[in-house]
């Protein structure tokens, strides 16, 4: 399934899902913004929209409702992405409306949300820079089970120092942090693809790998 295909079925799947005001705002607001979003950023770094809400709708602080562009809940994490354009939120913001964002989001943290927010002009003219700055918040919510077998505590430490490089590594990375020789990290890196919990990056036919990332199929959150 294509970029086009699966946004159109998760558009469908929550406007099936909704009523009133919360199908209405989902047809008014999800605008070129926030598609621009999922096709720069979210869908290039996931491949998918599991655990993503559009339009997603939580109370502030004087409980009225708030709509957030995006909410990501995989299970205890609860993440809401702005994307945020220069007019609406600095050049025509007056003291009250940006008051009124900050208690906004003072609130909502103290809801057990966090909102991560993106220029408009970064998600379309750089969203490397999106992509690369996402996969690190992503990150701190990562943990992955312990992988069996032997070298248990080693292949543990560089599951942890993957996720400390924001999702990838290097065979020198590993060999600079731990002070193991070259022939030793190139050994249990390929160990732990094999086992499932890393994937090599690949860089085109013929070139060797030198990256590893986490496999998405493994990665987990903090309960």
């Amino acid at each position: 399934m294509n970029y086009e295909q699966a946004h159109e079925a998760f558009i469908a799947q929550h406007l099936t899902s909704r009523t009133g005001e919360r199908r209405g705002r989902l047809e008014r607001g999800h605008r070129h913004a926030e598609e621009m979003f999922l096709q720069n950023v979210w869908w290039p770094l996931r491949g998918d929209f599991k655990d993503l809400h559009p339009e997603y709708d939580v109370l502030d602080w004087r409980g009225r409702s708030y709509f957030a562009d995006f909410a990501y809940l995989p299970g205890p994490v609860k993440l809401l992405f702005e994307i945020k354009g220069y007019a609406a939120h600095v050049r025509d913001m007056d003291r009250q409306k940006y008051s009124n964002e900050l208690n906004r989001e003072t609130f909502l943290y103290g809801m057990g949300y966090q909102v991560i927010s993106f220029a408009y002009d970064d998600v379309n003219e750089r969203p490397d820079l999106c992509i690369t700055l996402l996969t690190m918040a992503l990150s701190r919510h990562q943990v992955v089970s312990a992988p069996g077998g032997r070298l248990l505590l080693a292949e543990k430490e560089i599951i942890r120092l993957v996720v400390r490089k924001a999702g990838t590594v290097r065979p020198k990375d590993v060999s600079d942090y731990f002070g193991l020789d070259p022939k030793t990290v190139r050994t249990m890196l390929v160990n732990l693809c094999e086992k499932g919990w890393l994937a090599p990056v690949r860089r085109g036919v013929g070139v060797k790998n030198v990256e590893y990332k986490l496999a998405r199929d493994v990665l987990y959150y903090w309960d």
